[in-house]
């Protein structure tokens, strides 16, 4: 017996998950989709300006694109020179790359 939501094994004679309530069903449920999975990122953009770091983040926020900014820490930026890099999601990258073009931070 297992629990559809949090997936926990339960032996013969329970009907209800201890810890979340829910009715147990026979056989291990599938996978749901909201399971960690492996995802392909690529880089797309690169700055060492924290307020571009930002302000990319907001407008990929509100689109609803994943993404990751590979070293944003201020210190490292300001101190060393170095170049944060934005790496979107693969099925994603041809959207980011038109935002940032009408944002006009990289060129057509």
């Amino acid at each position: 017996m297992y629990c559809p939501k949090c997936r926990a094994e339960f032996r013969e004679g329970f009907s209800h998950c201890a810890d979340c309530g829910a009715d147990l069903v026979n056989g291990q449920p599938p996978e749901s989709e909201d399971a960690l999975r492996y995802v392909e990122m690529v880089e797309v953009f690169s700055t060492y300006n924290p307020g571009d770091i930002a302000f990319i983040k907001s407008v990929l926020d509100g689109e609803a694109i994943h993404y990751y900014f590979q070293g944003e820490n201020t210190n490292m930026l300001v101190a060393t020179g170095a170049y944060a890099r934005l790496l979107v999601q693969e099925d994603q990258v041809e959207r980011a790359r038109e935002i940032l073009q009408e944002l006009e931070l990289l060129e057509k």
